[in-house]
């Protein structure tokens, strides 16, 4: 168990829900989700991570939802909003780097109730353990998005605020507001941390949820393309060429993981929870026994040797292609 901010405590490996609506990793159906997410919670993956924005019409918190039904008590329950714009509201463009160039935004403070009741009525509950402002509106101030998810907290509705996919200013700011248990940002082998972020998060005592810490599960060592339908088809790293070359340069990281007697997204993640006592991995998995591999990492300890020898490889792992920021 780990803690995020003060006093939110949850597992090392939680499970980020993402991949078990269909156009992420291709088709899947509501039966094999659940299945998934189902033994999520069995393995300890009691950190559950979701949108408003996955899936069509909150499709992934209401999987979710199901799922938790009669386990409510056991999951620590995170959930964001600002990417679902209700219809008729006008919303403003995030830059990303998949090739559609662009996200849409809404996160002014008079939709953020909004959000959050629509969230409350997907996923089957009544209050949200951890809730995020899934990205910053470029026309609207963080402290003014902070100020009215402060409110929902006032009002018990959700128990503590995070922050995804924002800076180190951005956080500063939004914590003088209401203080800030989680920023969830990108983090991996392949997606270093910005170090400004990470420094300001440690300063302020808030913790870090890495999302994509098996970098869209290239860092499984497994990926030699991509099927129909898969989301990843919107990235440079996975192009056909861009995905060949860094599965070869990616090879002495696989080399060494074999050399431990684990699976290459075992090291990738326990060599994460080794960066940060307060950092937690949310990795995603359609695959029951791959969920109890990722939650299994979070009991190895990798030694300061290990580790050095794991940034040496690393330092000569020039990936090819943007990811999503």
């Amino acid at each position: 168990m780990r803690t995020l901010g003060t006093s939110l405590q949850v597992p090392a490996i939680g499970f980020g829900a993402m991949v078990l609506s269909p156009g992420v990793y291709g088709d899947i159906d509501d039966s094999r989700a659940g299945t998934a997410l189902r033994a999520a919670l069995d393995a300890g993956a009691t950190f559950v991570d979701t949108s408003d924005a996955y899936g069509v019409d909150g499709h992934n918190e209401r999987l979710v939802g199901r799922a938790i039904k009669g386990r409510r008590d056991e999951v620590v329950l995170a959930t964001k909003f600002g990417l679902a714009v209700p219809d008729g509201e006008a919303s403003r463009a995030h830059p990303v780097g998949y090739a559609f160039g662009e996200l849409r935004v809404n996160a002014e403070p008079r939709l953020v109730r909004r959000y959050a009741e629509r969230s409350l009525r997907n996923l089957g509950t009544d209050v949200i353990d951890l809730y995020y402002s899934h990205y910053v509106d470029p026309g609207v101030p963080i402290e003014e998005t902070t100020g009215a998810m402060a409110e929902l907290v006032k009002d018990g509705l959700v128990r503590h605020l995070g922050l995804s996919n924002v800076s180190a200013d951005e956080l500063r700011r939004a914590y003088a507001v209401h203080p800030v248990a989680a920023v969830q940002n990108e983090w991996s082998m392949w997606r270093p941390i910005d170090p400004g972020l990470l420094r300001t998060a440690r300063e302020l005592g808030v913790g870090v949820v890495a999302w994509s810490p098996l970098g869209n599960g290239f860092l499984t060592g497994t990926v030699q393309g991509l099927g129909e339908g898969d989301f990843r088809h919107n990235a440079p790293r996975f192009s056909k060429e861009n995905l060949a070359g860094n599965n070869d340069r990616y090879a002495p990281v696989r080399a060494l993981a074999t050399r431990l007697g684990i699976t290459p997204a075992q090291l990738a993640l326990a060599w994460l929870l080794h960066q940060d006592e307060h950092v937690v991995a949310i990795p995603g998995s359609r695959t029951p026994a791959h969920i109890e591999e990722n939650v299994a990492a979070a009991g190895l300890t990798l030694h300061a040797d290990t580790l050095a020898r794991i940034d040496e490889a690393l330092a000569r792992f020039e990936v090819t292609g943007g990811t999503l920021l």
